[in-house]
Order: structure tokens, then C-alpha cells, then sequence
């Protein structure tokens, strides 16, 4: 006994370091002696003893990860020890009443997963894990772990088979709860109805159909719940249950009651007949009339936000026709108006509810065209008292915000943008009242703010207020006009926004004329709001030329038509670019809109014509726009945006450039001068960060300009103005700032743009070698960083992306935009000796061994640049394949075997189109071995060295043919076509193993079910012939739809078992 006290004191010290230790050192150390643990023999017995001996809850959280971990090996334990476990651990959270809630969720968790993993695991005809249920409700706990939908066949028959079941037994407890209150002041009778509660909402939460939905996105999400739960939600009980909770229990547990509420609400329509589906809406109208006239529990933000995710699930399920037949729609509808009205003017109370309510409206507003019934649907009556809570609200804020130093709602923009899309229908329901208010609002504060700026006695305070005020107003005045897009309008709308837009570009002048003395951020901000609403409701391709909004600016501005607000836009737009350079949220916005502005034929010939469009062609310098410059003054983040400006300026330079060298050399004149200027300071003794700054911008700025020149003339241009002359200063600072990502980044993109053969802009002349010329400077910048790169050494998990597999990841995308973009004939390469293409695919190769496998998955951008370029290596590099070495050919093997099971179908289709040249390439070997004609010999020594490899190691392809055979049997497979095309040719290359695979599924089953999964598997292959033709391969796709569908049925029923051996992926 004293060496088991001895060990349990090592242990628990351990543990402290472990969870709650500060020395990273020991945690490190701890973390060791963990996994050292999880495989030593006694680890069982040394769980035991932390579970009754241990002194502390972090003993028995050590012992519950241990379990978890040893209970999900790829091997698992015997099936007599895993029920064993599962046993004492029901049998330990029973008897031990006080333990933590998070051991307690540890322990679940154990249980779970061994349920889970061993849900098809049979001793003695039995399916021993499945009874969790009834051993469960022996201890009358209801700590359930919500089954995952990892495995789909697992939760399909979990959902089958046990979840309704669970479902009627939570909500018979929750009806003793309320029929025999429990003291609700006891901590462990609350966390008991605690449990039940968020046990049925794991019911409802069930993914019934392998959807996956995104959890975060709130808007259009439907329970899927199955046929056999009607009679469930038929009862009006059910429903009557959770509002009865809602109202009995306290705030903690009410907003739970309120969450399974949101979800019967969100119930399929499918599940109901029409007069079903009448009455079930009318039992939650009912219910919510009931909260509404009961408000007291909406105090709780809690309570309150679950209610608002409620009502506008009402509308997201049910249309506004069926809402507007229920007997109690008009009361209810005027109380939710009104819970509506109260909630906009507590801007400050739970402000990320509001969404939802504006969603409901949002919706409520948009149907009423599409309502054939006579009863009134009172929209016309409420809809514009929501609009003038919201406008009048937001104006009251300013001055709260102001004087009690609150956080201001317009910082937060992504809110803000948000709500403003969802008012902007909601606006144009009787537009009228809406604009009349609007255009009050906004000359009263127009009129003051003017007063407060001519007053010598004016306070900051108040120019503050009035501006804060006159953003909001310029914002909502964007969105109203904003709002024409998504509501019916007439002329007299039309010239109402007129008014309206007139105070705005009014108010532009104002602002304008005070600069740069006098600036106000946010109020810029909101005027580029409502210049991009008013660009994209009045001014672009398809016109209204008769619209009546010019009908009224004419008359005040002089603006006649579109022309004049083109003129206006470029106006502004080169004010702000001249006077804000140093305020990056304005630049930035700026940028956009004009980017926007620059997309589209006619607005560019339209746009061409404007003298501030010529000043920026002809001026873009940082003299003139301050942005441009390099000072230190300058985060390198900031210098991003020159991408966008450069973009849009190249596309309006497009209009009228032709074959004119000449103006385009003059366009490209400040480029120039900055480049000699760091070729200067490159030869001589030079000031790095000047220069480094330098070079990032030049880069930025060509990118942008190569982005746009979409022409095979003007992209020449580019290419010879430099080529010869300043590609080499690009190479030197690659060499030298290797380590900075802010410098590579940058120039590797803008090679990685340069390579793009978009519209075909890199066909050259066939008497030209600018295409080979291009692909050797690409080469050599490849293989510098690569080269470099590689000599950092290890890096910390924080760093290695940023450092080293951002970079990459480039290199990668520009390498497979020279080989898929057919302007360069690589086989001129080894003819004239020149070692260019040699020498980028040797460094492809040492960056990618430098590169673990998990990083090449884990890093979205990196594996969306690799397997591309694999795929294009495989379809025409296939002699560099074969010539690799053993490692490194398995190394991309096992990269493909790994891909083919991603979650992003880009990768995993290129995984599949890889592996199929690869089996292709090897099959038509295989089919020339017999003729040893001179013809074949050089072809078949590649084939040879790969088809040596594969007899090497032939588990790799069984392997990746397994993989596959599981993805269609039991996976959401979603790329079927891609993943046929290399399965045919793994079957005819082991047709034994193939066999191997088959039988040991068919005997798996039960014997009823073993002749249709064999005749599944000879339908499969009928029709297909030892070949890869086409023909063949379409035949073989055709049979797999009709396998796939046909073995998900006859694996659907109970009895249905998963085979180990065809989860290869261990």
C-alpha cells in the first residue's frame, strides 16, 4: 500500500501541473508523463485508484482523459474491458453525488464514446452497447451526451432506434417537474431539471439528416424531425409543456425551456397537414401572446434573446398568409409591434437581439405582395412605427453615448451594415411617412450643425452630438434609398429619393469645403454608404433613364442624369483620397467604391470622360495622394489597399490605351521613378527599411496593375517594362529579406500574378520567347526562397505559417499557373541543356518534405495550392513522378491517401484526379509489358521504376482503394464522379484484394442481407471491361450511382454492421 500512496502523490502533484500549474516547463513535462500513462500497462488500475483515492477534482479529470483516450484507440480494447469501464463509470457518477460538473462531463464523455464506437459490435448475437438507455435510467440520471453525426450510419440508427425514446422520457420528467415543483433553491435538483432541459434541446438539435449546418448561421434553419416523432408534436401538450416551463421556472432554466421552444417552432412543414400545421401555429401564437401579455421574464438577456430568435423563427417557417388566418393574429402582431418598438428604444439592452426582430419584420415586410388573403395583414400600420423607433432611437443614442463615455454602436460597422439591410425593407413600407420624417430629422440637424460651426461660441460637445446624429441620419438615408431594389416603388418614391439624396450630396459640399481643418470619420463613413446604395439603385449598366430622382436634385445640385453623379462620385472620391491618407477605414472604403465603380463597360467609357478620372491617370503620385508614400509613418498593412486603387485605375487606363506604348509608359512613369530610385539605393550603401518599404508598395501597386491588364497587348507592355529592367531588384530582395514575410508576401504574390495566363494573355507571338523568359525568372525566384526558407529551422506552431507556409503556398499557386497555363513547352528545356525546370521542381520537393502532413490539411490555403499543382504534375510530369525517390514518392502518395477523406472538395477532387493518372499511367505500363518494341523502351523504364515501387509496397494503392470503397459505402460522398474515375483502375489492378474487401463486407451481415449486398457488388461490375477507355469509365460511373444508392438501403435496416477492415485510414 505504500507504493500505491507513494504513486497516487506523483499522480496528483501531476495533475496540478497539469491543469492548473504556471511553469510551461512542467505542464510540458506533465503532458509526457500523460501519454506515457495512456500506454503503460497498469494504466487502468492507475485510473482506478485517481478515481477513489484522489484528494482533488483534477485527480478524477486526469483519470477521465486517460479513459477517453484509451477507449478511442484505432485498436480497440476487448469487448468485456470496454463494458466493464462503461459500467464502473455509471456505477462511480452514481454513488459520487458532488463531483464537479466538468468531471462529471469527462465521464459522460467516456460513456458516450464507447457507445458510440462500439454501436455494431455484437457478442452473443447481441448489440451489447446499444442498451445505454435502460442502464441510464437505473440510476434516474439523465446526463446524456449528445451522439455525434461524425459516422452518419451510426447516428441513423441511433436516431432510429433510441433518440425518440429519449425524447418521451425527458419530457415525462419535465411534467413531474411541474407537477411536483421541486425546490428549485436546491442546487442539485436545478442542475437535475438543468440536465433534462438541455437533454431535449440535444434532442432537437440532432442532425436527422447528415446536414451538417452551419450552428452560427440562425437564418433559414429547419428541424429536421422525423415522420415517426408526429405524434409528439401533434399534442398540444408538447407545446403547452415548455411554456408552461417557461413561466414556472427560473430565469437560468426558462431561457433553456424558450431554446427547445425556438426549435418546435422551426419543426419541417412537411411533418404537418395544412389544418395540422393551422392549429400547431396557432398553439405557438398563442403561447407567445401568452409570454407577450406576461413580459416580466423578458427583463433577463437571457430570456430575452432566446424569445427574439423565437419570433423570427415564426416568420423564417411559416408564410405571412398562414400567420395572418390565425384568430389571434391582429392582438398578437400589435403586442409584438410594440415589444419591437420597446426594444429599438433600449438600444443599450442585449443589442445583438435586435437582429432578429429586424428579421422578423424584415420578412413580414417582403411577403405582403405575395398574400392572396382578404383578412388585414396590418403591416402598413406597424411597419412604419418600427422604422421611425429604429430612426429616432439611434438619433437619442448620440448624446447618451457622448456625455456617459458609452462604446458607440456606429464603431461597430459589420452591426450596423447589418441592420441597415434589414430596415431598408421594412423602410419602404408607406414610404411616405418614413421620408417626411427623415427629411424633418434631417434639416433640423443640418440647420444646427451649420449654426454650431458659424457660432465663435461653440462647444465640442455639441458639434460632436449633431455630427454623431447627422451619420446616423446620412446612413439611414442610404439604406431607405437602398431599399428600392427590394420593394415595390413608383416615381413618386422615385422623387422622394430625390429629396432625400439632395440633403446628403448637399451635406458633401459642406464637409468638403472644410477640409482638411475640419474632419469627422464616422460621417464619412456613412456618406460612402450612401453613395454605394445610391450607385447601385441609380447609376450602372441597366438605367432607368426616366427615373424621376433626378427630378429634384436637378432643380438644387444642377445633377440632370447619371453623368453629373459619375462626376460627383470621381469628385469626391479623389477629395478623399487626397485629404485622408492617413485614416485607413476611409481610404479603404474609398478604394472599394471606386473599385466597384471601375466594373462594367459602359460606367468605364462614361467614367474615362471625367477630369478627376484624367487627374488620377495622369497624377498618381503620393504628392497627390498621400497614401501612396512610404513614410515611416505608415503600418506596412496599410499599404495593401494600393492593390485595389491600382486595379481600378488600370481598368479605366484599359478604356482607351489600344496598342498605345506611349501612354502607357507615362502612366507607368511613377513606377518607374520609384524602382531606379531602389535600384539606387540597392547600389549603394542604402537605408533597408526606406527601401523595403519601397519595394512592398512597388509590388502592391504591380499586382493591381497586373490584375487588370486582361489583353495580350497590354499585359506585353507590362512584361517589357519589366522584365529586364526590374525583375532582377525583385530577385535581390527575395535573397535578402527572405525571413519578413511583410516583404515576400508581397512580391511572391505579385509573380504568382504575373504567371496567371487569365484570357489567354500569355499566348505570345510565336516568334517570341517571353513565355520561357517569364517561367526561368518565376524559376529562379522559387528556388531562392525556397532555398532560403528552408535554413530557418524548425518554428514555433505561431509562427510556421506566417513564416514559412504562407510563402509557400504562393510558390505553389504561381508553379501550377506556369504548368496548366500552356505558354511555355517544357520539353525545350532538357533539348538545350537549360536546368530552370529541374531545378523549381527539385525545390518543390525539398519545401514540400519540410512540410509535415497534417500541416498540408490543417493550412486551407496551402492545401488548396498543393494538391492543384500535384494534379498538374500527374497529368504531364509524369517522368518526374517516377524519378523520385522512394521517400519522396511516398511522402506524395500518402499526402493523396490522406486528401481523399478532406472536407474541402477541392482537395480531395484533386486527390482523386492525381491517384487517377497515376493508376492510369501505371495500367497502360502494365498493358505494354508484352511488347518490347524499341519504340516503348524509354516509356517503359519510367513505368518500370513505378510499377517496381507499387510491387514494393502494395498496400499504399489497397490502401487508397479501401478508402475510397468507404467513402462511397458509408460517407456523404459529394464529388461521386471524381472519386470513380480512379476506383476503376484500382479494382482492375487488384482485382484480389478488391475481392478480399467484398467478401469480408458481405460476411459481416446478417445472412438474409448477404446475397443482395453480392448481387450489389456483381452489378457493379457489369458491363465493365479490363480497360480505361472512356466509354468503360462512364459505364463504371453510371454502375456506382446505382451501388452506392442501392447498398445504403440494404445497410439502412437493423443488423446492418461497418466493416473494420474497409477503414483503411488506420
Amino acid at each position: 500500500m505504500a507504493l500505491h500512496f507513494q504513486s497516487l502523490n506523483e499522480l496528483e502533484v501531476l495533475c496540478n501541473h497539469l491543469y492548473i500549474g504556471t511553469d510551461l516547463s512542467q505542464r510540458i513535462q506533465a503532458e509526457k508523463v500523460l501519454l506515457e500513462l495512456i500506454d503503460s500497462p497498469d494504466c487502468l488500475s492507475k485510473c482506478q485508484l485517481l478515481l477513489e483515492q484522489g484528494t482533488t477534482s483534477y485527480s478524477q479529470l486526469l483519470a477521465a482523459t486517460c479513459l477517453s483516450k484509451l477507449v478511442s484507440r484505432v485498436t480497440p480494447l476487448p469487448i468485456e474491458q470496454r463494458i466493464d469501464i462503461r459500467n464502473y463509470i455509471l456505477n462511480y457518477i452514481a454513488s459520487q453525488p458532488k463531483l464537479a460538473p466538468f468531471v462529471i462531463q469527462a465521464l459522460v464523455q467516456v460513456i458516450a464514446k464507447i457507445t458510440k464506437l462500439g454501436w455494431f459490435e455484437v457478442q452473443k448475437d447481441e448489440f451489447v452497447f446499444r442498451d445505454i438507455i435502460a442502464d441510464v435510467k437505473k440510476f434516474l440520471q439523465v446526463d446524456y451526451s449528445r451522439p455525434s453525426a461524425k459516422h452518419r450510419k451510426i447516428a441513423t440508427s441511433f436516431r432510429d432506434t433510441s433518440l425518440k425514446d429519449i425524447l418521451v422520457l425527458a419530457c415525462s420528467l419535465l411534467k413531474e417537474v411541474l407537477a411536483k415543483p421541486l425546490n428549485l433553491q436546491d442546487e442539485v435538483q436545478q442542475n437535475l431539471v438543468m440536465q433534462v432541459l438541455k437533454l431535449v434541446l440535444n434532442c432537437l438539435n440532432f442532425d436527422f439528416i447528415g446536414s451538417s449546418a452551419d450552428e452560427s448561421a440562425d437564418d433559414l434553419c429547419t428541424v429536421q424531425i422525423p415522420t415517426t416523432w408526429r405524434t409528439i408534436f401533434l399534442e398540444s401538450e408538447t407545446l403547452d409543456l415548455f411554456f408552461d416551463l417557461y413561466h414556472a421556472l427560473p430565469p437560468l432554466l426558462s431561457q433553456l425551456a424558450l431554446s427547445c421552444l425556438v426549435q418546435f417552432a422551426s419543426a419541417r412543414r412537411s411533418l404537418f397537414s395544412s389544418p395540422e400545421r393551422a392549429k400547431y401555429l396557432s398553439n405557438l401564437i398563442k403561447g407567445v401572446k401568452r409570454i407577450l401579455e406576461n413580459p416580466q421574464g423578458l427583463e433577463e438577456p437571457g430570456n430575452y434573446h432566446e424569445f427574439c430568435r423565437f419570433l423570427a423563427r415564426l416568420k423564417t417557417n411559416y408564410q405571412l398568409g398562414e400567420l395572418i388566418m390565425v384568430k389571434e393574429y391582429p392582438e398578437v402582431i400589435r403586442l409584438i409591434a410594440n415589444f419591437t418598438i420597446t426594444s429599438l428604444q433600449h438600444w443599450e439592452f442585449a443589442p445583438n437581439s435586435v437582429h432578429y426582430l429586424l428579421t422578423l419584420w424584415q420578412r413580414m415586410v417582403a411577403s405582403v405582395p405575395f398574400v392572396k388573403s382578404t383578412e388585414p395583414h396590418l403591416l402598413d400600420t406597424y411597419a412604419p412605427e418600427i422604422t421611425k423607433a429604429y430612426i429616432t432611437s439611434r438619433l437619442e443614442s448620440v448624446s447618451i453615448v457622448i456625455r456617459d463615455g458609452l462604446e458607440d454602436p456606429l464603431d461597430d460597422t459589420a452591426t450596423v451594415f447589418q441592420q441597415l439591410e434589414q430596415l431598408c425593407t421594412v423602410s419602404r413600407c408607406e414610404y411616405e411617412k418614413t421620408c417626411a420624417l427623415l427629411v424633418q430629422l434631417f434639416d433640423q440637424s443640418a440647420q444646427n450643425y451649420q449654426k454650431l460651426i458659424q457660432s465663435s461660441a461653440r462647444r465640442h460637445i455639441d458639434i460632436a452630438v449633431q455630427e454623431g446624429r447627422l451619420a446616423w441620419l446620412v446612413y439611414l438615408v442610404g439604406t431607405v434609398v437602398g431599399g428600392r431594389l427590394t420593394y415595390t416603388s413608383t416615381d413618386e418614391h422615385d422623387v422622394m429619393d430625390g429629396e432625400l439624396s439632395c440633403r446628403v450630396f448637399q451635406l458633401i459640399s459642406l464637409l468638403d469645403s472644410r477640409l482638411p481643418r475640419c474632419c469627422n470619420e464616422k460621417i464619412e463613413l456613412a456618406i460612402l454608404w450612401f453613395l454605394d446604395q445610391f450607385r447601385k439603385t441609380y447609376v450602372g449598366d441597366q438605367l432607368q433613364r426616366t427615373s424621376k430622382v433626378y427630378a429634384r436634385m436637378s432643380e438644387v445640385l444642377g445633377i440632370t442624369g447619371d453623368n453629373h453623379v459619375l462626376e460627383t462620385f470621381m469628385t469626391k472620391i479623389v477629395t478623399n483620397l487626397k485629404y485622408w491618407g492617413r485614416c485607413d477605414p476611409v481610404i479603404a472604403r474609398t478604394l472599394q467604391f471606386l473599385n466597384d465603380l471601375s466594373v462594367g463597360y459602359i460606367l468605364l467609357k462614361k467614367l474615362v470622360k471625367i477630369e478627376a478620372v484624367r487627374f488620377m491617370l495622369q497624377n498618381h503620385t503620393s504628392e497627390h495622394f498621400p497614401f501612396l508614400g512610404v513614410s515611416e509613418g505608415y503600418n506596412l498593412s496599410d499599404l495593401r489597399c494600393r492593390t485595389t486603387f491600382y486595379t481600378a485605375l488600370t481598368r479605366l487606363l484599359m478604356v482607351d490605351l489600344g496598342e498605345d506604348e506611349d501612354e502607357f509608359e507615362n502612366f507607368m512613369l511613377p513606377l518607374t521613378v520609384s524602382f531606379e530610385a531602389v535600384a539606387q539605393m540597392f547600389n549603394n550603401n542604402f537605408k533597408q527599411e526606406e527601401t523595403k518599404r519601397m519595394l512592398i508598395g512597388l509590388a502592391r501597386d504591380l499586382r493591381g496593375i497586373a490584375f487588370a491588364l486582361n489583353t495580350k497587348t497590354s499585359y506585353t507592355m507590362l512584361f517589357d517594362w519589366i522584365y529586364s529592367a526590374y525583375l532582377p531588384i525583385l530577385q535581390k530582395a527575395i535573397e535578402r529579406w527572405y525571413q519578413e514575410p511583410a516583404c515576400t508576401t508581397p512580391i511572391l504574390k505579385l509573380m504568382a500574378e504575373l504567371m496567371q495566363n487569365r484570357s489567354q494573355r500569355l499566348n505570345f507571338d510565336v516568334s517570341s520567347p517571353n513565355g520561357i523568359l517569364l517561367f526561368r525568372e518565376a524559376s529562379k525566384m522559387i528556388c531562392t526562397y525556397g532555398n532560403q526558407i528552408l535554413s530557418l529551422g524548425s518554428l514555433s506552431k505561431d509562427q510556421i505559417y506566417p513564416m514559412k507556409l504562407k510563402g509557400i503556398s504562393i510558390c505553389y499557386s504561381a508553379l501550377k499557373s506556369a504548368l496548366c497555363g500552356n505558354y511555355v513547352s517544357f520539353g525545350v528545356f532538357k533539348l538545350y541543356g537549360d536546368n530552370h525546370f529541374d531545378n523549381v521542381l527539385q525545390a518543390f520537393v525539398k519545401m514540400l518534405l519540410s512540410v509535415s502532413h497534417s500541416d498540408l490539411l490543417q493550412y486551407r490555403k496551402l492545401s488548396q495550392s498543393y494538391y492543384p499543382l500535384l494534379e498538374c504534375l500527374t497529368q504531364d510530369h509524369m517522368s518526374f513522378i517516377t524519378n523520385l525517390e522512394p521517400q519522396v514518392l511516398m511522402y506524395f502518395l500518402t499526402s493523396i491517401s490522406e486528401g481523399l477523406t478532406a472536407l474541402d472538395t477541392v482537395v480531395s477532387s484533386s486527390c482523386c484526379t492525381s491517384l487517377d493518372y497515376i493508376v492510369t499511367y501505371l495500367f497502360k505500363h502494365i498493358a505494354k509489358e508484352g511488347k518490347k518494341s524499341l519504340r516503348c523502351r524509354e516509356v517503359s523504364q519510367d513505368g518500370q521504376r513505378l510499377l517496381h515501387f507499387m510491387q514494393q509496397n502494395p498496400d499504399v494503392l489497397q490502401q487508397m482503394m479501401s478508402v475510397l470503397m468507404n467513402i462511397i459505402i458509408f460517407e456523404d460522398c459529394r464529388n461521386q464522379w471524381s472519386v470513380s474515375r480512379p476506383l476503376l483502375g484500382l479494382i482492375l489492378l487488384n482485382e484480389k484484394y478488391f475481392s478480399e474487401l467484398r467478401e469480408n463486407l458481405i460476411n459481416s451481415q446478417p445472412i438474409g442481407k448477404r446475397e443482395v449486398l453480392a448481387q450489389c457488388f456483381r452489378s457493379l461490375m457489369e458491363g465493365v471491361e479490363q480497360n480505361l477507355l472512356i466509354k468503360n469509365r462512364d459505364r463504371f460511373t453510371q454502375n456506382l450511382s446505382v451501388f452506392r444508392r442501392d447498398m445504403a438501403e440494404a445497410l439502412r435496416s437493423d443488423g446492418s454492421t461497418e466493416v473494420g477492415s474497409l477503414d483503411m485510414m488506420s
